[in-house]
Protein backbone atom coordinates (compact mmCIF):
# COMPACT_ATOMS: atom_id res chain seq x y z
CA UNK A 1 0.00 0.00 0.00
CA UNK A 2 1.39 3.39 -0.85
CA UNK A 3 0.38 6.19 1.13
CA UNK A 4 0.63 9.83 -0.08
CA UNK A 5 -0.04 13.62 1.66
CA UNK A 6 -2.45 15.77 0.41
CA UNK A 7 0.10 18.07 -0.53
CA UNK A 8 1.73 15.39 -2.43
CA UNK A 9 -1.67 14.30 -4.48
CA UNK A 10 -2.45 17.78 -5.34
CA UNK A 11 1.25 19.02 -6.68
CA UNK A 12 1.80 15.31 -7.99
CA UNK A 13 -1.84 15.81 -10.08
CA UNK A 14 -1.18 19.29 -10.78
CA UNK A 15 -3.70 20.58 -8.66
CA UNK A 16 -1.64 22.94 -7.08
CA UNK A 17 1.51 24.39 -9.96
CA UNK A 18 -0.64 23.79 -13.42
CA UNK A 19 0.22 21.91 -16.12
CA UNK A 20 1.46 21.93 -19.50
CA UNK A 21 -1.63 22.50 -21.92
CA UNK A 22 -2.83 20.21 -24.44
CA UNK A 23 -0.62 20.28 -28.00
CA UNK A 24 -2.73 17.45 -29.48
CA UNK A 25 -5.20 19.47 -31.05
CA UNK A 26 -4.29 22.30 -33.68
CA UNK A 27 -6.37 25.88 -33.56
CA UNK A 28 -8.44 26.40 -36.72
CA UNK A 29 -12.61 28.29 -37.05
CA UNK A 30 -14.56 25.84 -38.73
CA UNK A 31 -18.51 25.34 -39.35
CA UNK A 32 -19.93 23.72 -35.93
CA UNK A 33 -21.60 20.39 -36.95
CA UNK A 34 -25.07 19.10 -35.18
CA UNK A 35 -22.87 15.45 -34.63
CA UNK A 36 -19.61 14.07 -33.73
CA UNK A 37 -16.66 16.15 -35.46
CA UNK A 38 -13.87 14.78 -37.71
CA UNK A 39 -10.45 14.95 -36.28
CA UNK A 40 -10.03 17.99 -38.36
CA UNK A 41 -12.87 20.15 -36.79
CA UNK A 42 -11.78 22.14 -33.46
CA UNK A 43 -13.48 24.05 -30.75
CA UNK A 44 -15.59 27.08 -31.77
CA UNK A 45 -18.46 28.95 -30.13
CA UNK A 46 -21.75 28.83 -31.76
CA UNK A 47 -24.38 31.49 -31.90
CA UNK A 48 -25.32 30.69 -28.26
CA UNK A 49 -22.24 30.70 -26.89
CA UNK A 50 -21.66 27.42 -26.45
CA UNK A 51 -18.37 26.17 -26.74
CA UNK A 52 -17.87 22.69 -28.98
CA UNK A 53 -14.97 21.14 -26.87
CA UNK A 54 -13.21 18.25 -28.70
CA UNK A 55 -12.42 14.97 -27.02
CA UNK A 56 -10.73 11.66 -27.12
CA UNK A 57 -12.50 9.17 -25.90
CA UNK A 58 -9.83 5.71 -25.39
CA UNK A 59 -10.60 1.98 -25.23
CA UNK A 60 -8.22 0.75 -22.49
CA UNK A 61 -7.40 -2.80 -22.48
CA UNK A 62 -8.46 -3.85 -26.18
CA UNK A 63 -6.18 -7.50 -26.91
CA UNK A 64 -7.11 -9.12 -23.52
CA UNK A 65 -9.79 -10.70 -24.39
CA UNK A 66 -12.31 -11.29 -26.96
CA UNK A 67 -15.39 -9.91 -24.91
CA UNK A 68 -13.44 -6.52 -25.03
CA UNK A 69 -12.06 -6.64 -28.54
CA UNK A 70 -15.81 -7.17 -29.63
CA UNK A 71 -17.03 -4.11 -27.29
CA UNK A 72 -14.22 -1.85 -28.04
CA UNK A 73 -14.74 -2.27 -31.92
CA UNK A 74 -18.54 -1.57 -31.68
CA UNK A 75 -18.36 1.54 -30.18
CA UNK A 76 -15.53 1.91 -33.00
CA UNK A 77 -18.33 1.51 -35.54
CA UNK A 78 -20.63 4.10 -33.62
CA UNK A 79 -17.96 6.31 -33.54
CA UNK A 80 -18.09 6.63 -29.90
CA UNK A 81 -14.32 6.43 -29.59
CA UNK A 82 -11.39 8.32 -30.90
CA UNK A 83 -8.68 6.06 -29.82
CA UNK A 84 -8.11 2.44 -28.75
CA UNK A 85 -5.20 1.57 -26.08
CA UNK A 86 -3.75 -1.74 -27.12
CA UNK A 87 -2.46 -4.51 -24.70
CA UNK A 88 0.06 -6.14 -27.22
CA UNK A 89 1.14 -8.91 -25.01
CA UNK A 90 -2.97 -9.83 -24.95
CA UNK A 91 -3.96 -13.26 -25.64
CA UNK A 92 -6.31 -11.71 -28.16
CA UNK A 93 -4.21 -8.97 -30.06
CA UNK A 94 -2.68 -10.30 -32.92
CA UNK A 95 -5.58 -12.05 -33.98
CA UNK A 96 -8.09 -8.79 -33.63
CA UNK A 97 -5.18 -6.14 -33.88
CA UNK A 98 -5.54 -5.77 -37.54
CA UNK A 99 -9.12 -5.05 -37.50
CA UNK A 100 -8.94 -1.83 -36.15
CA UNK A 101 -7.21 -0.80 -39.19
CA UNK A 102 -10.66 -0.30 -40.55
CA UNK A 103 -11.43 2.78 -37.97
CA UNK A 104 -10.61 6.43 -37.48
CA UNK A 105 -8.98 5.60 -34.34
CA UNK A 106 -5.28 6.76 -32.78
CA UNK A 107 -4.26 3.57 -31.62
CA UNK A 108 -1.62 2.89 -28.78
CA UNK A 109 0.68 0.74 -26.70
CA UNK A 110 -1.04 0.40 -23.59
CA UNK A 111 2.64 -0.75 -21.54
CA UNK A 112 1.55 -3.30 -19.12
CA UNK A 113 4.01 -4.42 -16.25
CA UNK A 114 1.68 -5.79 -13.90
CA UNK A 115 -1.00 -8.47 -15.11
CA UNK A 116 -0.33 -11.95 -16.38
CA UNK A 117 -2.23 -11.61 -19.86
CA UNK A 118 -1.96 -15.30 -21.06
CA UNK A 119 -0.40 -14.05 -24.03
CA UNK A 120 2.12 -16.17 -26.01
CA UNK A 121 5.80 -14.98 -24.81
CA UNK A 122 4.55 -12.95 -22.28
CA UNK A 123 7.10 -11.46 -19.85
CA UNK A 124 7.02 -12.30 -16.03
CA UNK A 125 5.15 -9.12 -14.31
CA UNK A 126 4.80 -7.70 -11.02
CA UNK A 127 2.06 -6.69 -8.63
CA UNK A 128 0.84 -3.42 -8.79
CA UNK A 129 1.85 -2.40 -5.33
CA UNK A 130 5.32 -3.91 -5.72
CA UNK A 131 6.08 -2.03 -9.01
CA UNK A 132 5.19 1.28 -7.22
CA UNK A 133 7.18 0.64 -3.97
CA UNK A 134 10.30 -0.51 -6.25
CA UNK A 135 9.98 2.61 -8.43
CA UNK A 136 9.59 5.40 -6.21
CA UNK A 137 12.57 3.57 -3.73
CA UNK A 138 14.52 3.82 -7.27
CA UNK A 139 15.09 -0.13 -7.20
CA UNK A 140 13.42 -1.08 -10.59
CA UNK A 141 15.98 -3.33 -12.89
CA UNK A 142 16.82 -1.34 -15.88
CA UNK A 143 17.41 -4.51 -18.03
CA UNK A 144 13.97 -6.63 -17.22
CA UNK A 145 11.88 -2.92 -18.12
CA UNK A 146 13.85 -2.31 -21.19
CA UNK A 147 13.24 -5.73 -22.35
CA UNK A 148 9.08 -5.27 -21.35
CA UNK A 149 9.41 -2.03 -23.73
CA UNK A 150 11.17 -3.75 -26.60
CA UNK A 151 9.18 -6.47 -26.41
CA UNK A 152 5.71 -4.67 -26.65
CA UNK A 153 6.46 -2.53 -29.09
CA UNK A 154 8.23 -4.82 -30.70
CA UNK A 155 4.78 -7.02 -30.66
CA UNK A 156 2.52 -4.00 -31.38
CA UNK A 157 4.23 -2.93 -34.68
CA UNK A 158 4.49 -6.59 -35.71
CA UNK A 159 0.66 -7.04 -35.81
CA UNK A 160 -0.38 -3.41 -36.84
CA UNK A 161 2.42 -2.96 -39.45
CA UNK A 162 3.29 0.28 -37.90
CA UNK A 163 4.36 2.82 -35.21
CA UNK A 164 1.96 4.01 -32.01
CA UNK A 165 0.23 6.91 -32.09
CA UNK A 166 0.62 6.72 -28.65
CA UNK A 167 1.10 5.81 -25.12
CA UNK A 168 -0.25 5.00 -21.87
CA UNK A 169 0.02 2.24 -19.24
CA UNK A 170 -2.00 -0.66 -17.93
CA UNK A 171 -2.60 1.02 -14.38
CA UNK A 172 -1.41 3.67 -15.50
CA UNK A 173 2.50 2.43 -14.97
CA UNK A 174 3.82 4.35 -17.75
CA UNK A 175 4.54 7.99 -15.74
CA UNK A 176 5.85 5.60 -12.56
CA UNK A 177 9.59 7.07 -11.53
CA UNK A 178 12.32 4.97 -13.47
CA UNK A 179 9.32 3.89 -15.92
CA UNK A 180 8.81 6.79 -17.26
CA UNK A 181 12.50 7.74 -18.27
CA UNK A 182 13.26 4.70 -20.08
CA UNK A 183 10.61 4.93 -21.87
CA UNK A 184 11.36 8.42 -23.27
CA UNK A 185 14.45 6.75 -24.22
CA UNK A 186 13.08 4.37 -25.67
CA UNK A 187 10.68 6.14 -27.66
CA UNK A 188 13.73 8.93 -28.79
CA UNK A 189 15.33 5.71 -29.78
CA UNK A 190 12.99 4.31 -32.13
CA UNK A 191 11.09 7.39 -33.25
CA UNK A 192 12.79 10.41 -33.33
CA UNK A 193 11.08 13.85 -33.00
CA UNK A 194 8.22 12.06 -34.57
CA UNK A 195 7.01 10.12 -31.71
CA UNK A 196 4.08 9.27 -29.90
CA UNK A 197 1.59 11.25 -27.47
CA UNK A 198 1.96 10.47 -23.67
CA UNK A 199 -1.30 10.04 -21.86
CA UNK A 200 -1.40 12.81 -18.74
CA UNK A 201 -3.21 11.36 -15.59
CA UNK A 202 -4.33 15.08 -13.82
CA UNK A 203 -7.58 14.71 -13.00
CA UNK A 204 -9.84 17.39 -14.82
CA UNK A 205 -12.10 19.79 -13.14
CA UNK A 206 -14.08 17.59 -10.46
CA UNK A 207 -17.14 19.59 -10.40
CA UNK A 208 -20.16 17.35 -9.31
CA UNK A 209 -18.20 14.21 -8.71
CA UNK A 210 -18.36 12.31 -5.88
CA UNK A 211 -15.40 12.53 -3.25
CA UNK A 212 -14.44 8.86 -3.68
CA UNK A 213 -14.07 8.85 -7.21
CA UNK A 214 -12.84 12.44 -6.99
CA UNK A 215 -9.86 11.31 -4.96
CA UNK A 216 -9.33 8.14 -7.01
CA UNK A 217 -8.44 10.42 -9.59
CA UNK A 218 -6.54 12.52 -7.76
CA UNK A 219 -4.27 9.46 -6.53
CA UNK A 220 -3.98 8.63 -10.06
CA UNK A 221 -2.52 11.82 -11.15
CA UNK A 222 -0.32 11.74 -7.77
CA UNK A 223 1.97 8.77 -9.48
CA UNK A 224 3.28 10.70 -11.69
CA UNK A 225 1.23 13.67 -13.97
CA UNK A 226 3.37 16.35 -12.65
CA UNK A 227 6.48 14.25 -14.40
CA UNK A 228 4.44 13.75 -17.70
CA UNK A 229 3.78 17.52 -17.60
CA UNK A 230 7.60 18.46 -16.77
CA UNK A 231 8.89 16.20 -19.59
CA UNK A 232 6.35 17.69 -22.15
CA UNK A 233 7.24 21.30 -21.23
CA UNK A 234 10.91 20.83 -21.31
CA UNK A 235 11.60 18.21 -24.37
CA UNK A 236 7.82 18.89 -26.67
CA UNK A 237 6.09 15.91 -26.30
CA UNK A 238 2.29 15.99 -27.15
CA UNK A 239 0.07 14.97 -23.98
CA UNK A 240 -3.60 15.58 -24.13
CA UNK A 241 -4.81 18.32 -21.45
CA UNK A 242 -6.85 16.27 -18.00
CA UNK A 243 -8.43 12.76 -17.91
CA UNK A 244 -11.23 11.69 -16.63
CA UNK A 245 -12.78 8.04 -16.14
CA UNK A 246 -10.98 7.16 -13.25
CA UNK A 247 -13.45 5.30 -10.44
CA UNK A 248 -13.40 2.03 -8.92
CA UNK A 249 -15.68 0.39 -11.92
CA UNK A 250 -18.72 -0.43 -9.75
CA UNK A 251 -22.23 0.33 -9.76
CA UNK A 252 -23.61 -0.70 -12.65
CA UNK A 253 -24.76 1.30 -15.76
CA UNK A 254 -26.89 3.87 -13.65
CA UNK A 255 -23.90 4.89 -11.62
CA UNK A 256 -21.25 4.89 -14.61
CA UNK A 257 -24.04 6.52 -16.34
CA UNK A 258 -24.21 9.76 -13.69
CA UNK A 259 -20.00 9.81 -13.66
CA UNK A 260 -20.35 9.93 -17.57
CA UNK A 261 -22.96 13.01 -17.62
CA UNK A 262 -20.42 14.99 -15.07
CA UNK A 263 -17.33 14.06 -16.80
CA UNK A 264 -18.54 15.43 -20.23
CA UNK A 265 -19.60 18.17 -18.06
CA UNK A 266 -16.68 19.00 -16.83
CA UNK A 267 -14.32 18.33 -19.84
CA UNK A 268 -12.68 20.96 -21.67
CA UNK A 269 -10.96 20.67 -25.09
CA UNK A 270 -8.38 18.12 -25.09
CA UNK A 271 -9.11 16.41 -22.41
CA UNK A 272 -9.13 12.33 -22.19
CA UNK A 273 -12.07 10.47 -20.80
CA UNK A 274 -10.66 6.81 -20.55
CA UNK A 275 -12.92 3.31 -20.84
CA UNK A 276 -13.03 -0.22 -19.97
CA UNK A 277 -15.83 -1.18 -22.23
CA UNK A 278 -16.74 -5.07 -23.21
CA UNK A 279 -19.37 -7.39 -24.57
CA UNK A 280 -21.44 -9.79 -22.42
CA UNK A 281 -19.05 -13.43 -21.97
CA UNK A 282 -16.06 -12.15 -20.14
CA UNK A 283 -14.86 -13.66 -16.56
CA UNK A 284 -12.47 -11.09 -15.33
CA UNK A 285 -12.91 -9.56 -12.33
CA UNK A 286 -14.79 -6.38 -14.12
CA UNK A 287 -16.34 -8.01 -16.49
CA UNK A 288 -20.16 -6.85 -15.18
CA UNK A 289 -18.77 -3.34 -15.03
CA UNK A 290 -17.34 -3.86 -18.55
CA UNK A 291 -20.52 -5.08 -19.74
CA UNK A 292 -22.21 -1.79 -18.25
CA UNK A 293 -20.00 1.11 -19.38
CA UNK A 294 -20.71 -0.71 -23.26
CA UNK A 295 -24.21 -0.60 -22.31
CA UNK A 296 -24.03 3.48 -21.67
CA UNK A 297 -21.45 4.30 -24.41
CA UNK A 298 -23.76 2.40 -26.96
CA UNK A 299 -26.66 4.17 -26.03
CA UNK A 300 -28.11 6.56 -28.17
CA UNK A 301 -28.60 9.01 -25.77
CA UNK A 302 -25.32 9.61 -25.25
CA UNK A 303 -25.16 11.24 -28.58
CA UNK A 304 -27.28 13.78 -27.02
CA UNK A 305 -25.31 14.63 -23.93
CA UNK A 306 -22.25 15.07 -26.01
CA UNK A 307 -23.88 17.77 -27.95
CA UNK A 308 -25.75 19.40 -25.01
CA UNK A 309 -22.23 19.73 -23.11
CA UNK A 310 -21.31 21.17 -26.53
CA UNK A 311 -18.30 18.36 -26.79
CA UNK A 312 -17.34 16.32 -30.12
CA UNK A 313 -15.14 12.94 -29.82
CA UNK A 314 -12.30 13.39 -32.31
CA UNK A 315 -8.88 12.06 -33.22
CA UNK A 316 -5.97 14.58 -32.15
CA UNK A 317 -4.82 16.52 -35.50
Amino acid sequence: TVLLSRSVIESESGMSSGNASARLFERRQHDVQSGPMSATDVAHADGDGRWWKRIVVCGDDFGMSADIDAGVMRLARLARLSAVSCLSQGAMFAAHGPDLQAFDLDLGVHLNLTQDLGGVGQMPVMSLSMLIARAYAGRLDDEWLDAQLTHQFDAFEDVMGRAPDYVDGHQHVHQLPGVLPRLLRLLKQRYGADGPWLRHTAPGMQDGIPLRESARARLVGALGASAVARVADREGWRTNRRLFGVYDQQGGARRYARLLQRWLNNARDGDLILCHPALSGGCDALASQRVAEFEVLARPEFGDWLRGNGVCIARPC
